[in-house]
């Protein structure tokens, strides 16, 4: 059994999705050990606690990033994290943070990367006029939404779409997708190449426990 570590900063309904997979047995050998956000009142946090799971807010206001970066981290080692999962974390992880958990930290991004990147990527798809465009589950490194991607799901952009409608569609596909990456990556059936996750081949990542 694999500890997941997630990581919020508002509701988390990324979050709500791998407990529910966990729940129905989609991912059978992973728990939430923890759920940690920087912001106090994210909404997360109380949907982590009626859930009964151990619920903490470590607050970034005020705070240089690598010091609130070691609270975070020594909050996930202690609880003997073996996987982090970042769900609607607004907060860039220092390239410290990064280091002490390689290959061990997921991210989702509502585009199909290296298309979009950063804040609003919904509206810049729209914006941009795309016919098709999606989310990315990626590994984290120490650059914005740009370590190697582990799965990616595409979402047509309808004549009918705004902005609100394209990201609620790109959000159901983000939950599906964030437990196929999950399931990937602590079965460990592949391997890191460069850029590329080549599945079938015994993962040189090797998690914690």
């Amino acid at each position: 059994m694999k500890n997941l570590g997630i990581l919020l900063s508002g509701r988390g309904s990324n979050f709500v999705a791998i407990a529910d997979s966990i729940a129905a047995g989609r991912l059978s050998n992973a728990r939430i050990a923890v759920v940690i956000s920087n912001r106090d009142e994210a909404p997360g946090l109380e949907t982590a606690r009626r859930r009964g799971l151990n619920a903490l807010a470590i607050s970034s206001k005020g705070k240089p990033r690598e010091e609130h970066d070691r609270k975070v981290v020594a909050a996930l080692q202690q609880n003997q994290v073996d996987l982090v999962c970042l769900a609607g974390y607004m907060r860039l992880l220092s390239p410290w943070f990064v280091q002490q958990f390689p290959s061990r930290i997921l991210n989702i991004h509502p585009s199909l990367l290296p298309a979009f990147p950063g804040l609003e990527a919904q509206q810049q798809a729209f914006a941009y006029g795309v016919k098709v465009t999606g989310c990315t589950v990626h590994f984290v490194d120490e650059e914005l939404d740009h370590g190697a991607i582990i799965v990616q799901k595409t979402v047509p952009v309808l004549d009918s779409d705004d902005e609100h409608t394209l990201a609620e569609r790109i959000l159901e596909q983000e939950h599906v997708a964030y437990t196929e990456a999950i399931r990937i990556v602590l079965e460990g059936n592949f391997e890191i190449k460069g850029r590329r996750i080549v599945r079938g081949q015994r993962s040189e990542v090797r998690l914690q426990k």
